[in-house]
């Protein structure tokens, strides 16, 4: 069964300790988490000028890393040995000759970002049974409101699903870009006031809470045509700010979720968030818009969005100003 970050540092806490840490995968954020922990906490700081050396993959080579983890360490119990940029190193095979019997007062942890390994392989074999081998994937786009409110909760602060979702949209799935800009906000928070809210975002971080994909996808569902050209005139001016192919691909999300919708058998609060991986709070959205646009409007929907994606690439336009092809898409919906 795959370790989790929790299980790792709860045994670091611990002073429960594996000889070899292998941290790997395409979301950095717990990688580092991980690598900062161990190299904060394992050793006391009298100890790490002797016994804590770090290296980086491009400046070392799998038999110089085995040579520095069989040493013991000078006055402590352990050394650390942290390989940042691990996934630099070539021969990672030769690491098994290590691995099979590893100095037990050796902590050699390998960053291993942006990549994994071979599952199926003897180094992934010998890496489970002889130490930690930790996997850390991107977590999907709908999940991120949800963790964000998680993270914000541990520190005893609440935010609203609006500007969670906000946050979502204009930061992405990068888990240290969400964290930095969080802890901006919990900085700029009113004493005894422990709640973000969208207006604290666009102070603090230059979101706009009125002009943005979120709100142009509730308001074309909504068919409010004033409030949707008044944000599609905004992207227009703002273009750098606004891709059309965010404002597509988020439109797109919408629809086919909504489409999604129309055809489930139960549509209770739980199994349309469930189903539709979406809050509970924005269920009474969806409910909403599937009033105002029927299957076959989606269906058409969705096929204007697909030939637009290909336009604002340059395929079947003659090169029309993305700002001009978002209005002209943005008023084929709103009319379809």
């Amino acid at each position: 069964m795959p370790v989790t970050y929790e299980e790792i540092i709860s045994d670091l806490k611990n002073r429960i300790f594996k000889p070899v840490y292998f941290l790997a995968g395409e979301e950095p954020y717990y990688i580092d988490l991980i690598t900062e922990y161990i190299q904060e906490k394992v050793l006391p700081e009298d100890e790490k000028a002797f016994n804590q050396i770090i290296l980086y993959g491009d400046d070392t080579n799998i038999a110089a890393i085995i040579d520095t983890a069989r040493r013991f360490p000078m006055m402590a119990s352990h050394q650390v040995l942290i390989i940042k940029e691990a996934q630099s190193l070539k021969k990672l095979d030769d690491l098994i000759i290590y691995l099979e019997k590893p100095l037990l007062s050796t902590i050699l942890v390998f960053n291993y970002k942006y990549t994994t390994i071979d599952k199926r392989t003897r180094l992934f074999k010998t890496l489970e049974s002889r130490g930690v081998y930790f996997e850390s994937s991107r977590i999907r786009d709908y999940l991120i409101p949800a963790w964000i409110e998680r993270y914000l909760m541990v520190k005893g602060i609440k935010t609203d699903p609006g500007a969670s979702a906000m946050l979502t949209e204009y930061l992405g799935t990068d888990l240290h870009k969400i964290v930095n800009e969080l802890n901006k906000l919990i900085i700029t928070l009113p004493p005894g006031k422990p709640f973000i809210t969208t207006t604290l975002i666009e102070k603090n971080i230059g979101i706009s809470k009125d002009y943005n994909n979120f709100e142009l996808q509730k308001a074309i569902g909504e068919k409010n045509i004033l409030k949707a050209n008044m944000i599609v005139h905004y992207f227009a001016d703002n273009p750098k700010d606004n891709p059309i192919t965010l404002s597509i691909a988020s439109l797109f999300g919408f629809f086919s979720k909504l489409l999604t919708f129309h055809y489930l058998t139960d549509k209770s609060k739980n199994n349309v968030a469930a189903v539709l991986k979406i809050n509970p709070f924005f269920v009474k959205e969806y409910e909403n818009s599937a009033s105002k646009y029927n299957v076959s409007k989606i269906v058409q929907i969705i096929s204007l969005l697909r030939t637009y994606d290909m336009k604002s690439k340059g395929y079947g336009d003659p090169g029309t100003e993305p700002g001009d092809l978002l209005k002209e898409l943005v008023f084929r919906i709103l009319h379809c």
